[in-house]
């Protein structure tokens, strides 16, 4: 209920929820102060009153973690990493400042203890999670943080981007070595990635019914961004995805795991270091554009929705530019 006091010739009104700021005014009339008490009880009720700036006094920065690793993270594809990753940042002293307390220096100071470590890219997606954290708690949990002390927090570290493409050979190194394995089906794996674009991921997530042999496509029901796809297959895809006799569905039913160290072995045989199994990724793209495909036509393939990310992933081989200046005169 609103509380009324009549101070000297005026009406002072005031309205106090849990967790919300007190809201209060004074009138002359005791009826516009009844008639805003009663609006301003409702807007309590829906709890659309200022959040209580105290809360920040109370809160500690490892319950906001806390609350979104246990809450929002588990929705989240990345579930398992972010949790060894929020499991691990709840350590440092760090989380033990209090909300009132946390300033963008705090978090400077983190980044350079963590950049003596780490490249500056994991430190980037480490506090990516922790800033989003803080948002989430701002814009839906009600906690008054006025301004992300991430929000302006800076990376001078040099461009981590990877630009590693296949040299002349390694392919049929790769291959070769990857059907010596024992596990057959770390070479498909291989070639699909190559073929397709398709993440680690996406590629061990196949199953028989998301493959349509007649109409040549492949059904990718959740990428990283969340959406599905469907992808046109080059004749090779589709005939080595047809080899395949699936296995509870599967047409790859290899652990994750599994085909981590096998590409690790499978690499060492060949005699080819700092490549990565994304970087087939960016091998596959690059390939599609310099076959002459369109930026549409190669996000439809890849599944990126912002082009600039997809131009991030497209590495043509500078003899293949020459060749097209030449060919031009």
């Amino acid at each position: 209920m609103a509380t009324i006091r009549k101070r000297g010739s005026k009406y002072q009104v005031q309205v106090r929820r849990v967790g919300q700021a007190c809201a209060s005014k004074t009138f002359h009339e005791l009826k516009d102060a009844r008639a805003w008490g009663r609006l301003m009880e409702i807007k309590a009720d829906k709890g659309d009153l200022l959040a209580d700036p105290k809360i920040l006094k109370h809160t500690t920065l490892a319950e906001i973690v806390v609350r979104y690793r246990d809450t929002i993270s588990p929705r989240k594809r990345s579930h398992d990493t972010e949790h060894i990753v929020l499991s691990a940042f709840l350590l440092h002293p760090i989380c033990r400042r209090r909300l009132s307390e946390l300033r963008a220096d705090d978090f400077a100071v983190y980044r350079d203890e963590r950049l003596r470590k780490v490249k500056p890219g994991t430190v980037r997606r480490q506090l990516a999670i922790i800033k989003h954290a803080l948002e989430i708690a701002r814009n839906e949990w009600g906690v008054p943080i006025w301004a992300n002390p991430l929000a302006k927090l800076l990376f001078n570290g040099a461009d981590q981007r990877r630009e590693r493409r296949l040299r002349p050979g390694e392919q049929d190194k790769l291959l070769i070595a990857a059907r010596q394995c024992r596990n057959q089906f770390i070479a498909p794996i291989v070639t699909l990635a190559l073929e397709t674009a398709m993440r680690r991921g996406e590629i061990l997530a196949v199953r028989n019914d998301h493959f349509n042999q007649e109409r040549r496509t492949l059904l990718v029901p959740e990428s990283k961004n969340g959406r599905a796809r469907t992808i046109p297959l080059s004749i090779l895809a589709a005939e080595l995805l047809s080899a395949h006799s699936p296995k509870d569905g599967r047409l790859f039913p290899i652990a994750a795991n599994a085909f981590r160290l096998a590409w690790e072995r499978v690499k060492r045989r060949a005699g080819i270091d700092e490549l990565h199994f994304h970087d087939l990724r960016h091998e596959a793209i690059s390939r599609l554009f310099e076959k002459g495909l369109s930026v549409p036509e190669v996000a439809l393939i890849s599944g990126h929705r912002d082009c600039r990310m997809l131009l991030r992933y497209t590495h043509p081989m500078s003899e293949g530019i020459l060749r097209k200046l030449d060919n031009a005169r």
